[in-house]
This record gives C-alpha cells, sequence and structure tokens, in this order.
C-alpha cells in the first residue's frame, strides 16, 4: 500500500492502518477497548507524535486515538478532500449600504492545513460570503486581501498599511468598514488605528474568530454578522472591536479600540472592554448603547490618517527583582520610549531608580502604567511613585500598557518633541484615558449587560 494515502502518519500508526486497511478521508469505526469511535480519519499533523490516529466525529470535533489500542476497525466508506470553501461572487443590492471587508488573516479567514493539521490563515474574503452568505442580507460587499498572516506577525508596517487602506474606502464613500483580523492581537491593531485613524466619518470594525469555521462551536459566522451590521448600520464613526458578549450566541459586544483587552486563551466572550463600559451591543436586530459619549456617524467628515510609527519603543512588565541592566539595555540599543506596566499604583523597585534617571537624562521618555489593568497609576501616593516622577516618570491615568505602547510609538511618528509626545500621551483619545471607571463597569459587569444584571438582581453591593 503506498504511504501516500497516510498524510503525514508516520510509522507506529502507518503499521496500525496498514493492518486494518484504512486510508486517510475513510469513513470509519474504530474499536479501542471499550469504546467505540466513528467518524473521517483526519491527515496527521508531521509534527505531532507517532502514536495516534486521528478522526473528525460527527459533531465536529476532532480526537486522537492511540493506534497500540485500536483493536478492529469497520470501513463505512471514504470521501473526497475538500481543503477550501467556494469562493462567490458578492451579490449586488442597490438598497443596501457599501461596506469593504479588509483581509489579514487570522482564525476568521482560515482553513485546515493539511500538512502540519494547523489552521492556517488562508481564506480570500470572497470565501467569507461562500461561509456566511447571511452577510449579502446586510450590505453590498467588497473585499480586499492585505495580508495572510497570524497576528502574532502583525505590527507597525501592517498598521500603516491598513490605515491607509481606510483612508482610500473612505475617500471612495463606504459606509462602513470591516478588518478581519485574529484575535491574538486584535486590541493592539485595534488601538494603533484609533490613533492613526482619528475624526473618522464612518465606522471602522475589526472582528475575528475564537474557533475555526471547521468547529461547530465557531464564533466567526455571527461575529461577520454582527460586524457586517455594525460597519453598514451603526452609530457611531469609531474604531471598535466586535467580538462575542456571553458564550451564547446571543449578542455581541462594541468595545473601543484602546479600552479592548483580549482575557482569556480560549473562550468565545474572551473580549473584555477595562476601566469602562464597552459601547454598545449588537444582535442581528438593534444595537442598544451602553455609553452615551461617542462620535456620531457623519458621511462628510475629513477624517485625520496619520499612519505613521517609531518602532524604538518598548514594553517592560516589571517584576520583583528587576536588575538595572532592563532599562539600561533598552537605553543601549537606541529605544527613543519605555512604557512601564508597575506594580500597585504604579510602582518598581529601588534598584530601577538610577538606570530609569539615565534613561530620562538620555532623552528617553519613560511613561507609566498599571499591571492590575483596572484601577489608575497614583504615583503621588507613596513615595516610591513621587521619587519616580522625580527622575522623569510620567503616569498615564488608566490607559491599557498595550494601548500606551501603541500610543508611544505613533505618537514619536507624529514628532520629535518631548514635549509635544507628553501631550499627546496625556490628551485622551478613544476613551484610553478616562476621569473614573464606572461602578458597573468592571470585568463581569460589562456596563450591566442583561444576564448580569439577572444574577444581580436583589443583590446590595
Amino acid at each position: 500500500m503506498s504511504k501516500d494515502i497516510f498524510k503525514g502518519y508516520r510509522e507506529a500508526t502507518r503499521e496500525m492502518m496498514e493492518k486494518f486497511g484504512i486510508s486517510v478521508w475513510d469513513d470509519v469505526v474504530l474499536t479501542a477497548g471499550p469504546n467505540t469511535f466513528e467518524g473521517v480519519v483526519l491527515p496527521r499533523s508531521e509534527t505531532a507524535d507517532a502514536d495516534h490516529i486521528v478522526i473528525k466525529l460527527a459533531t465536529g470535533y476532532n480526537i486522537g486515538i492511540s493506534a497500540s489500542k485500536v483493536t478492529g476497525v469497520k470501513i463505512l466508506g471514504s470521501r473526497e478532500a475538500v481543503y477550501q470553501i467556494a469562493e462567490q461572487e458578492f451579490p449586488f443590492d442597490p438598497s443596501h449600504p457599501n461596506v469593504t471587508l479588509l483581509g489579514t488573516g487570522g482564525t476568521i479567514a482560515s482553513r485546515l492545513d493539511y500538512k502540519t493539521g494547523a489552521v492556517i490563515p488562508a481564506f480570500s474574503p470572497g470565501e467569507l460570503y461562500g461561509a456566511v452568505p447571511e452577510l449579502a442580507d446586510i450590505c453590498n460587499l467588497e473585499t480586499e486581501k492585505l495580508f495572510g498572516i497570524f497576528s502574532e506577525d502583525m505590527g507597525p508596517k501592517q498598521y500603516i498599511t491598513l490605515a491607509k487602506a481606510i483612508e482610500k474606502e473612505i475617500e471612495k464613500g463606504v459606509a462602513g468598514i470591516m478588518i478581519g483580523h485574529g484575535t491574538d492581537t486584535l486590541s493592539h491593531t485595534a488601538a494603533a488605528l484609533t490613533y492613526m485613524c482619528q475624526d473618522l466619518p464612518v465606522p471602522v470594525v475589526l472582528v475575528g474568530s475564537q474557533r475555526s469555521s471547521d468547529r461547530p462551536s465557531s464564533d466567526a459566522a455571527l461575529n461577520l454578522i454582527h460586524a457586517a451590521r455594525t460597519a453598514a448600520y451603526f452609530d457611531a464613526a469609531e474604531v471598535v472591536v466586535c467580538m462575542f458578549g456571553p458564550t451564547s450566541d446571543q449578542y455581541g459586544l462594541l468595545h473601543r479600540g484602546p479600552q479592548v483587552r483580549k482575557m482569556h486563551s480560549s473562550y468565545r466572550s474572551t473580549f473584555r472592554t477595562i476601566g469602562d463600559r464597552p459601547l454598545a451591543m449588537v444582535d442581528r436586530e438593534s444595537f442598544t448603547f451602553l455609553k452615551k459619549d461617542y462620535i456620531k456617524r457623519d458621511p462628510g467628515r475629513k477624517p485625520s490618517i496619520r499612519p505613521v510609527f517609531d518602532d524604538r519603543v518598548g514594553m517592560v512588565y516589571y517584576y520583583p527583582n528587576m536588575k538595572a541592566d532592563m532599562i539600561d539595555s533598552m537605553v543601549e540599543n537606541g529605544y527613543r520610549g519605555i512604557i512601564i506596566a508597575g506594580t500597585g499604583l504604579g510602582h518598581v523597585n529601588k534598584a530601577l531608580y538610577e538606570p530609569i534617571r539615565r534613561a530620562t537624562e538620555a532623552g528617553v521618555q519613560v511613561f507609566m502604567t498599571v499591571q492590575t489593568l483596572w484601577g489608575f497609576t497614583q504615583m503621588y501616593v507613596y513615595d516610591t511613585g513621587r521619587l519616580l516622577m522625580q527622575r522623569g516618570v510620567v503616569p498615564l491615568g488608566n490607559m491599557l500598557p498595550e494601548a500606551a505602547y501603541i500610543k508611544l510609538g505613533w505618537a514619536m511618528g507624529v514628532t520629535d518633541d518631548p514635549e509635544e509626545v507628553k501631550r499627546i500621551m496625556l490628551t485622551p483619545v478613544g476613551g484610553d484615558i478616562t476621569e473614573s471607571e464606572p461602578p458597573d463597569g468592571y470585568i463581569i459587569l460589562q456596563g450591566g449587560v442583561p444576564e448580569v444584571k439577572d444574577i444581580f438582581k436583589g443583590i446590595n453591593r
């Protein structure tokens, strides 16, 4: 039997497959001890262990079964591999608003790589319509694939390209813009676009998926539907992230770019607004605003697009016993700005006092945020904070560390004047610094969304 039919399986498992006459894409019933499993034999990752056969169950989930435990196999038939969703031309309806989808990659635009067994960013945006035909009931969709990369590979170069693409689409008069993006660094890109693209006339909606389209629990389709509605009809012309609200399919939340953070590695409801309420809720029929201070949609408004970024900035997450060389090495390597995520109200140990002084005297701008994420830097309370400010450290209110890093890179791309950089950093944009935090905002409460209100009804807090 040709080994080509095993598609990445290695010797230990191939021997079992040869023994029972199994090949990739067979429908099988496997017996392993007292258990039976029915599904389709999948190609095996070349980097995975050699001891398991992988089948896709009828539920859509994959399961690995130890080859040594397989005692019987019944072959029900065989299938032909389908490596991608067919791309379809998006239908045009003159009564619908025009929306552009910019593709960057990520799970929401992905397929299975049968060489590695991994989900890779390879769907063209047109294939997304083939997967989610409901989009045609919402808007006229034009698509452009800018990148096909994982979100961890996104950076200043891609932020600048996206900002320029947004400007071009606004000039074309679209009703809104969607950006398909991997979730891992989605919040960084949302922050970057908030700073680079201000005074927007229409919404810019970043959307991703925690679970790939080949899984029955995928959130890709509903997130895309919610994002399309937001781009087409939402009244706020801001950069927002559109992802699941609860873990169920009830609604999505719209989070402002510099306020949002991925808070769980696998939950579908992983994105949460930090330090504030989300901007709004979205479902298939309506929007429910959770805040009133938003920039209204105005197609006639001229945007301010400044796609610049100085990547000579870095971020230090303080930990106990951090040594001077962590700061000194950044200065020696030409960094112009440093964001510190400090403990408590914005603190670091005494060992960093002098390297921070040396850094600021050398012209490096140093800003302080807090690791707690919720809450403010309050550097006047303890000696530690006051001594750090004497050495040139500037507190950034309740700005998130990641947003501060992105904003500093952008600010230093805008100007070389240290005082102007400081002014930009301390001037709120997109809610990145707020005067206070709402009592019903913290973590779970998220502005009093319905299911949380029900839980806390009648409970004094």
